[in-house]
């Protein structure tokens, strides 16, 4: 337990900076942003479009780097590290959820589950029993041999949530995971995310700009032009109940 309380922080961004060059002028997407963000926590950032919250998002998902400002990911300045180191630790400390599902569209959902596990190196029925759990847990083990053409959105949802946690990864990123999805199976997604967080301990960080997806976090993140206007967590909240 000792050993534990001293690890650091899973996310420790200090001071971050975005900007972007755009026909001569700069936008700045980060303005000095501080976030912390604990093991075992949910996370919702919120904010309107422009906010920022997508980028950093992919500073925190290591698909971006910062222009000023600290970031690390489970201790470790990942501002400098190779791009083959760095795809490892996406692969193997990270999971990615996405709006638009980003399955592979000629690929069963067992298939595209199994990815992740290809790009760490297990493969055969090793990666495939993994897989079949991962679609166990989100409820669609009998989707297995389905192409996503064949599945609702919110299926497809399913699918990359499995795809994302397969790996064991030690934070599930979320980029607005329920906009394309009607309001029931959106609950149904953010109750997966809620069930991996409470029995599974996983870290997840929930972009979105929706305050009632957003209910489903215990901690809420606003941004606003670029900075952190709001961080409040509440004793509990299950939108479903």
């Amino acid at each position: 337990m000792e050993a534990a309380a001293n690890r650091p922080p899973l996310v420790y961004c200090q001071g971050l900076t975005k900007v972007y060059p755009l026909s001569g002028v700069e936008v700045h997407a980060l303005r000095g942003v501080d976030l912390r963000v604990e093991r075992g926590e949910m996370v919702a950032i919120m904010g309107p479009s422009g906010s920022g919250k997508s980028t950093l998002m992919h500073i925190i998902g290591c698909m971006d780097t910062q222009t000023s400002g600290s970031y690390l990911l489970d201790g470790v300045d990942v501002s400098n590290v190779p791009e083959k180191e760095l795809a490892a630790i996406r692969n193997k400390k990270l999971g990615f959820v996405f709006q638009r599902y980003n399955l592979l569209p000629r690929a069963t959902a067992l298939y595209n589950v199994e990815l992740p596990l290809f790009y760490a190196g297990i493969t055969g029925s090793a990666a495939e029993e993994k897989a079949r759990a991962a679609l166990e847990q989100v409820g669609i083990l009998h989707l297995a041999d389905h192409l996503p053409n064949q599945m609702s959105g919110g299926q497809q949802q399913r699918v990359a949530i499995a795809r994302a946690m397969v790996n064991d990864p030690l934070l599930i990123l979320a980029d607005e995971p329920t906009g394309a999805l009607d309001t029931v199976s959106s609950a149904e997604v953010m109750g997966i995310f809620q069930k991996m967080h409470e029995e599974r301990g996983v870290t997840v960080i929930i972009i979105t700009h929706e305050p009632h997806i957003a209910e489903f976090c215990r901690r809420r993140v606003i941004l606003r032009d670029g900075r952190i206007v709001g961080d409040k967590t509440f004793e509990y909240s299950n939108p479903v109940a």
